[in-house]
């Protein structure tokens, strides 16, 4: 097996173009493509993309091709592949499969003759709720096997327990402050804060924290893991000083508790401020101006749309009477509802959010 391999970030559908930035920005040459990102690197390549990159959900190790007319030869090369390479034999797995436009269709079958050649050459046990997913893509008569390195997606960082309702996912949240061309140096300032997702965000990466530090990841489990190098790693990812100009608001008490809360297990408390306010009540915070960024009710979950467009309309006049100088991004799906702020608001793209399709409204320098 090759020791440099094709390694897919798999993005938030959207936001691909972001995810492709932030990993040319650690060094990768990335290629976009429908729903990701494409990198070519080794198994380092592997961890070090899903200890720093905050834009992936997760990353699949391309690890094997191989072409196949029928089941028959699907079991056949299956059995010769090199699973010992890749996989422990005391480590349970297990195999999803897609076929599309090829004479294998049935993915079923498929997933049935690669677990039996992984179980029957390698000895490696099956479970249907093994971590460590083998992702077999059987598209045009070419089979592609992947490893998912990550485990549980990558938006959970390993530090957040409290949720606000229909959260802002961390992968999102960074890469709609991306977006907003926030480096890590402009304060940043969220009125509705929830549980204090975009005001943590882009504290830890003020601060040089690597998203991946409090969690582990599936390609611990695999036989190319070397945790002598691994340690090394993120033992070499140490914080840099940071200006403490990151502040989150909201009218619900609750919701600041657990923004301060889910801030002092990621280690920004120092950096960040949340106060319990309307945004009517919103004060201009004393730094030079920076980012807002807000992910407001949209009506499709929460509450009906009737009232929020005065709440919209509010909004953004509270932002243009105390705010000149920062600039605006607001997140919503429903874009009448961004219009009734009366800021000069330009839309991004359509992005996919827990079965909604949302965009991120940005102004200028207001």
């Amino acid at each position: 097996m090759d020791d440099r391999f094709e390694i897919f970030l798999v993005a938030t559908p959207g936001l691909e173009a972001p995810l492709a930035a932030e990993a040319a920005a650690l060094g990768w040459q990335p290629v976009v493509q429908p729903g990701g990102v494409t990198i070519t690197g080794g198994w380092t390549d592997v961890w070090r993309a899903n200890l720093w990159l905050r834009g992936a959900t997760r990353v699949l190790a391309r690890v094997g091709q191989f072409r196949a007319l029928h089941l028959a030869q699907l079991d056949k090369r299956a059995r010769k592949f090199p699973w010992a390479d890749v996989l422990c034999r005391d480590v349970p797995v297990r195999v999803e499969t897609t076929c599309k436009a090829s004479r294998i269709y049935h993915a079923g079958a498929a997933t049935q003759r690669i677990e039996r050649a992984i179980a029957e050459e390698l000895g490696a046990p099956l479970a249907p709720d093994a971590a460590l997913v083998i992702k077999v893509r059987i598209e045009d008569d070419l089979v592609t096997i992947s490893l998912d390195t990550t485990g549980e997606s990558l938006h959970k960082r390993g530090h957040k327990e409290a949720v606000a309702k229909a959260p802002m996912r961390e992968t999102m949240a960074a890469m709609f402050l991306r977006e907003m061309g926030f480096d890590g140096s402009q304060p940043v300032l969220d009125p509705m804060c929830g549980s204090g997702t975009f005001v943590i965000e882009a504290a830890e990466i003020a601060a040089g924290l690597a998203p991946g530090r409090s969690r582990g990841f599936g390609f611990q489990q695999l036989a190319s893991f070397d945790p002598a190098a691994w340690d090394a790693m993120r033992g070499a990812a140490a914080p840099r000083p940071a200006i403490p100009h990151f502040f989150g608001s909201d009218r619900d008490a609750s919701a600041i508790r657990m923004s301060q809360a889910n801030a002092q297990r990621a280690g920004v408390a120092a950096l960040t401020s949340f106060d319990c306010r309307a945004i009517g009540d919103l004060e201009r915070p004393g730094c030079s101006p920076g980012i807002v960024i807000v992910n407001p009710p949209y009506g499709a979950r929460i509450g009906n749309k009737g009232p929020l467009f005065g709440l919209h309309a509010a909004m953004g006049q509270v932002f243009k009477e105390r705010l000149g100088g920062w600039r605006v991004g607001i997140v919503t799906s429903e874009g009448a509802l961004a219009k009734a702020t009366g800021l000069p608001l330009e839309s991004g793209p359509v992005v996919a959010h827990g079965g909604l399709k949302v965009r991120l409204w940005r102004t200028g320098v207001l």
